[in-house]
């Protein structure tokens, strides 16, 4: 167990390591560092899942914590694992794979420093996922920010630029509302750590609560404007379809981290045991996330580029996931970390594929000379082989070769509309359908088994259903334009490392159609875990610093 520990502060330094060996490269070199970038990448990913499978052969309780600077708990950096902060690192490291090998097509070379930025998010991604206490918390936010400003503009471009400095200004905001916030709540605890803020919030006094109530709403404001609730979310859809492709995929899990900490901070300082301020704001994320959905389903009705229904995609499911969280409901927030999972996985895809299938609409047909095309045309249709099926051009329907990449292209789309609408069979729809079982469940949401169901929940029930129609006819109709209108078009040239990298994230979506038993149970133990913080608290306040040499020397000589 103490190697696991150990093995902790792997995600954060390894890509720090790698942006600086990358920085000292010089642009020449720009083979070598997509390479180093690339395995880096990979190891990072497999450091993540043994972490996952560590917590997942130890059940709930599993937890590992770490103390970089080896001080005693509360003063010093804390950083932990549990279920929940290892399902998210493995989902990073699956789209940050999936995200560098798209670049590395021709991304990488829009632009200097990238992989260097690259590396530089995915450790502030990694360190707000393990961080245990607000403001290193803070400190990695910044970090992923920083390096998301970069990866931001990177390819240039009007539209980038204009929607980079919207992007900038509200995130620069929200920090200074993430400083304010977290210094109200040291002002009343005295503390920043997540563990012994669990223990110190029951006891903060009357006169006091509503100073940490102000400071908690303030904090929570910032971390709801980088998840996209309504209406802090103006900015995400212009920012992200802007993006190129593999940083619009990266962003996809970025949105996730705002939804992430909110549901830490609710499970562990808001949570049942927090006497007053037990459920503080969670009929806010409730509402709000309502609010979030039909603004984003409404707006998908009317999108007319793959790049913005993939960004609105991204609200409606950040919607759906910070109503859930405000029921702080265990069977609610695992179905909710299911449908995270999977949507996640599909919306990153989409990203990619959103670009391949604009490229192909746009890309400059060469035609023959006008006399040989009508002559051709003429020839088709007067000598016709015998009993071939014609279109209304006198054109064969039957027998007709589909290019392999409009066949990859076609099927791809298919399976991300299916995902992200939640149609069955795939894992999209079980994450919903997990949704809707726990909100109909009056044992879940109710005080007793004959408890009715609350006005909200059925509201949600609603959304669920009407925005996955929404959804779907969004869908439809730009497949309808993208695929079936009937343009004279030349097969697209695709790049292998464009293609793999989709296989990969819908092919582990769909798989999880397959597996979704195995990945229920282990959301199930997570929200449990979730639902009891007394672990998590036991875990990090149990730890001790490692005694150093003079004081192991010390101690035996004290020994008798």
């Amino acid at each position: 167990m103490s190697w696991m520990n150990q093995l902790i502060i792997a995600p954060i330094l390894l890509p720090l390591l790698t942006a600086a060996l990358m920085l000292m490269l010089s642009e020449k070199h720009r083979p070598l560092k997509a390479r180093i970038n690339l395995i880096s990448s990979i190891i990072g990913l497999g450091i993540a899942v043994l972490m996952l499978y560590w917590t997942q052969q130890g059940g709930p309780g599993s937890i590992g914590v770490y103390l970089p600077g080896n001080w005693q708990v509360p003063f010093g950096i804390v950083l932990v694992v549990d279920q929940l902060s290892a399902l998210m690192l493995v989902l990073t490291g699956i789209i940050g794979v999936s995200a560098l090998l798209f670049a590395m097509a021709r991304w990488d070379r829009a632009g200097s420093s990238f992989h260097a930025l690259f590396q530089i998010q995915l450790m502030g991604l990694y360190g707000a996922f393990l961080t245990a206490d607000l403001f290193n918390l803070f400190v990695f936010f910044e970090v992923l920010l920083a390096a998301s400003y970069g990866l931001m503009l990177h390819g240039s471009g009007r539209a980038r630029v204009s929607s980079g400095l919207h992007y900038i200004s509200i995130n620069l905001l929200a920090s200074s509302l993430f400083l304010i916030g977290a210094a109200l709540i040291y002002g009343v605890t005295g503390t920043l750590n997540f563990a012994d803020l669990a223990l110190k919030i029951p006891l903060v006094p009357q006169a006091d609560r509503g100073l940490l109530h102000a400071g908690a709403a303030i904090l929570a404001t910032a971390f709801l404007a980088k998840a996209g609730m309504w209406p802090l979310n103006f900015w995400l859809a212009p920012a992200y379809s802007s993006a190129s492709a593999p940083v619009a995929a990266m962003f996809a899990i970025m949105t996730k981290v705002g939804v992430y900490t909110v549901l830490r901070l609710s499970t562990l300082l808001f949570s049942g045991q927090a006497g007053a301020s037990a459920y503080f704001g969670g009929d806010w994320l409730i509402y709000g996330g309502m609010a979030t959905i039909i603004c984003a389903a409404l707006a998908m009705l009317a999108a007319q580029r793959l790049e913005r229904m993939a960004s609105l995609s991204i609200l409606v499911s950040a919607g759906i996931l910070l109503a859930a969280v405000g029921f702080a409901q265990p069977s609610l927030i695992a179905g909710a970390l299911f449908y995270l999972v999977s949507s996640t996985l599909a919306l990153s895809a989409l990203f990619l594929l959103a670009e391949l299938i604009e490229r192909s609409r746009s890309a400059n047909e060469q035609p023959l000379d006008e006399e040989i095309e009508a002559l051709a045309k003429t020839v088709e249709s007067l000598h016709p082989p015998k009993g071939t099926n014609l279109d209304d051009e006198q054109k064969a329907v039957v027998g007709q070769v589909i290019p392999w990449t409009v066949a990859f292209l076609g099927l791809s789309f298919i399976a991300c509309a299916l995902l992200i609408i939640g149609m069955p069979p795939l894992s999209g729809f079980i994450g919903k359908l997990g949704l809707l079982s726990a909100l109909l469940n009056p044992m879940g949401l109710g005080n007793s088994v004959d408890a009715p169901i609350r006005p909200a929940a059925w509201g949600l029930v609603a959304l669920l259903i009407l925005s996955g129609l929404a959804s779907l006819i969004a869908f439809a109709r730009l497949g309808i334009q993208r695929f079936w209108t009937p343009e004279e078009r030349p097969s697209p040239l695709l790049r292998r490392f464009e293609c793999v990298p989709i296989f990969i994230l819908l092919g582990l979506a769909v798989g999880l159609t397959f597996k979704a038993e195995m990945l229920m149970q282990f959301t199930q133990d997570t929200a449990t875990s979730l639902d009891n913080p007394k672990h998590y608290v036991m875990a990090v306040m149990a730890t001790r610093p490692v005694p150093s040499p003079e004081a192991k020397a010390t101690a035996l000589e004290v020994q008798p």
